[in-house]
């Protein structure tokens, strides 16, 4: 990943704005995944609820990242690692669920889905804005980056498969967005730990005390 050699210091997360931003956009999220899961369940939409388990994982994400700051380097890059193997986890969820769902009768409602995904998207987009500025810390800031951006795309999609099943009268579209959701979680999973295992890497190539 560019940048992840470099040797200028990240931005850690220790600031009272940024603190503040973690906690408005955390209660959002927890708030939606409710939401979103009922909904989900309601319109039998597997397009909604990957992308509520998605708020879940980010509710998890903001906490752990509220716990670690301040915290050396090596801590910060293992909550990361911790951050992006549940990611990893929940993508590999949602696409064995989709595959499932493909055996399963019954259309999602299209009405429920588009409602939700409007109010979802306008939650993410909101929270992404907040966090735009903090998009290029540590491993440990941008794995918080990286789940709102991932939010707000997933919404988007969810919309949009909402007006596919209108029109096709098929399940397919919201079946296409899940798993899309899923290469999204999995793509980030895969950067995440990529540069919270370079971080540790350099430490590891620190000189130690009395060396």
């Amino acid at each position: 990943m560019a940048g992840c050699c470099s040797t200028t210091p990240k931005f850690d997360g220790q600031s009272r704005g940024f603190r503040r931003v973690l906690i408005i956009v955390l209660l959002l999220n927890a708030a939606m995944f409710v939401v979103e899961m009922g909904a989900g369940l309601a319109a039998g939409s597997m397009a909604l609820k990957a992308d509520a388990l998605d708020f879940l994982g980010d509710s998890v994400t903001y906490a752990l990242t509220l716990a670690v700051i301040g915290q050396a380097l090596a801590w910060r890059a293992r909550a990361a690692i911790f951050k992006g193997l549940s990611l990893g986890a929940l993508g590999l969820w949602v696409l064995g669920a989709t595959v499932w769902r493909v055996f399963v009768e019954g259309n999602p409602e299209p009405l429920v889905m588009g409602s939700v995904g409007l109010l979802a998207c306008a939650v993410n987009v909101a929270a992404a804005l907040l966090l735009l500025r903090y998009r290029d810390g540590d491993s440990n800031v941008r794995s918080v980056w990286l789940c709102s951006r991932n939010d707000a795309i997933g919404n988007l999609a969810v919309i949009l498969a909402a007006v596919g099943v209108a029109l096709s009268g098929s399940q397919w579209p919201d079946l296409a967005v899940a798993a899309l959701l899923a290469g999204l979680f999995l793509q980030s999973s895969a950067r995440i730990l990529s540069q919270a295992s370079e971080e540790l890497r350099s430490l590891r190539t620190l000189p130690q005390p009395g060396e």
